[in-house]
């Protein structure tokens, strides 16, 4: 049975929507915190306040780490471990430039030096179980060759790879032919992500690729809440239902921002991009309307039309 995973997305999968999303869906998908970093002498207080949050509770979340350096990785990893923390996954695939600009994400596939770095953070800290989140590479589709020695001399719960460089974002076609060659190689357990948007997508990688253990999702669930469950019953929802259940989930999560943000644009602005990547299942009528929304009331009667 392959595990499943929710990949964290900045802007979206915070707290809230994580607690959520359980909440409709239910299932026993693994959640990631959108990545923590280290800012100036420690950890953003909202990336603390949304790892620690109790509408986490009863939820399986594993807070990311992303880093430059080894100075930032030990530091995330101590203070992690200070507030309890027996998983981290380490983002070592972020395909933003503004992360990669700075050496981070995705530009880490090719350091050496900081892949030695990786190894011994792994190995001086035993009682933490890391997982690790990555791409191909940032320029070149090879560059995982020359990370994965250094990966293979550790003990990982899993390796997710996105099998496209950081070049291409989120575009162009995904490169299956070196991700086989990665699960060949690979040491640890892999788990694929990129490009499932239905249960038939899922089912095809899973078919390609047998010996992969587990599937992660993001944009995918993003744009269709109730994929994951519908993988895990093995059978496709129908649109109706689908919809339903997703309007559910707006109310809730709508109710929860409404509670505890001061004013409609704040609301808004935390509310809209729910419908982001949804455009596919609401329709492009109803999905630009949303985006489109300047004010609580245009907002309501646009859902109202989905």
């Amino acid at each position: 049975m392959l595990s499943l995973h929710f990949a964290p997305v900045q802007g979206h999968t915070d707290a809230a929507y994580r607690h959520f999303h359980s909440k409709i869906y239910g299932g026993n998908q693994t959640y990631y915190t959108p990545f923590i970093r280290w800012e100036k002498d420690g950890i953003r207080p909202r990336d603390i306040k949304d790892m620690t949050s109790e509408l986490n509770n009863g939820i399986h979340l594993v807070p990311q780490i992303i880093f430059r350096d080894a100075k930032e990785l030990n530091s995330l990893v101590e203070k992690l471990k200070e507030l309890g923390i027996k998983e981290i996954d380490l983002n070592m695939g972020c395909p933003f430039p503004l992360q990669t600009g700075h050496g981070r994400g995705a530009a880490t596939i090719a350091n050496e030096d900081l892949a030695k770095e990786v190894v011994k953070c792994v190995k001086s800290n035993s009682d933490i179980q890391f997982s690790l989140k990555m791409r191909l590479g940032l320029m070149n589709p090879e560059e995982w060759k020359i990370l994965l020695p250094y990966l293979n001399q550790i003990n990982l719960k899993h390796i997710t790879v996105h099998p496209r460089i950081a070049k291409q974002q989120y575009g162009g076609e995904v490169n299956l032919e070196q991700f086989g060659e990665f699960v060949k190689e690979s040491k640890n357990p892999v788990i694929y992500n990129g490009d499932l948007k239905t249960i038939e997508d899922i089912n095809k990688i899973q078919a390609l690729f047998p010996d992969i253990t587990g599937i992660m999702l993001g944009r995918g669930v993003l744009g269709r809440p109730s994929l994951i469950t519908e993988f895990q019953e093995g059978k496709e929802w129908d649109k109706e239902s689908r919809i339903a259940r997703m309007l559910e989930f707006h109310r809730l999560l709508f109710s929860h921002y409404s509670s505890v943000l001061c004013g409609d644009t704040q609301v808004i602005s935390k509310t809209q991009p729910f419908w982001e990547f949804a455009e596919d299942e609401i329709g492009r009528k109803a999905w630009k309307a949303i985006k489109k929304a300047g004010n609580l009331s245009k907002y309501q009667t646009a859902i109202a039309t989905i």
